[in-house]
């Protein structure tokens, strides 16, 4: 019979694994890693979707002006454009976000992610930040966020939290730090031979 102190460390629920096309790279990336790997076309669609709305507008009100007087239009184009801007942000992490999942294709995230993660163990650092936060709270948030960006269209909940959990197998960031460090000291120890 397992006691409390047991099952505690256990997850409550077990990470999800995708089987797509493309590598899982993050399940609950961090808004930052998002918002840095984004690409320029994710940028630029998410512009193309956020004028949408101030567009709507003014074409609405060319076609059939609203008549509301001076200046009783102004706030409604300035309304829209908040919204445009909102919709263009939420566009954009959700593209990027899809690449963390394996959803899209994501060969030059993958590549940045290895860089970014053997440079940290390099450095000594920890792979996903440090947090203040208890590690249950820390599950806590990763259970809430975990691919959160699939349903950012309807309730968006993006991951602020610095936490472990990501389900990635994160012995390959060491395998390849080992590997370069064994390469950088090679190289040291023949430069020195000449």
């Amino acid at each position: 019979m397992a006691t409390a102190q047991e099952t505690q460390g256990q997850p409550i629920v077990p990470d999800k694994i995708p089987t797509g096309e493309y590598p899982l790279i993050d399940n609950d990336p961090h808004i930052s890693r998002v918002i840095r790997y984004a690409r320029p076309s994710d940028w630029a669609t998410g512009l193309a979707v956020g004028a949408l709305s101030p567009g709507l507008m003014l074409y609405w009100e060319k076609i059939s002006p609203s008549y509301v007087g001076k200046g009783g239009f102004a706030p409604i184009l300035r309304l829209s454009c908040v919204i445009g801007l909102t919709g263009a942000f939420m566009f954009t992490y959700a593209r990027s976000s899809h690449r963390f999942y394996g959803a899209r294709e994501n060969r030059r995230e993958v590549e940045m992610d290895m860089r970014e993660m053997v440079d940290k163990i390099k450095r000594g650092e920890p792979l996903y930040g440090e947090s203040r936060m208890t590690p249950y709270m820390q599950g806590v948030a990763h259970r809430n966020s975990r691919y959160s960006a699939v349903f950012a269209h309807v309730l968006p909940w993006p991951n602020f939290v610095n936490h472990p959990y990501h389900g990635v197998d994160t012995a390959k960031y060491y395998r390849q730090a080992e590997l370069e460090l064994e390469q950088e000291r090679l190289a040291r120890e023949g430069g020195g031979l000449q």
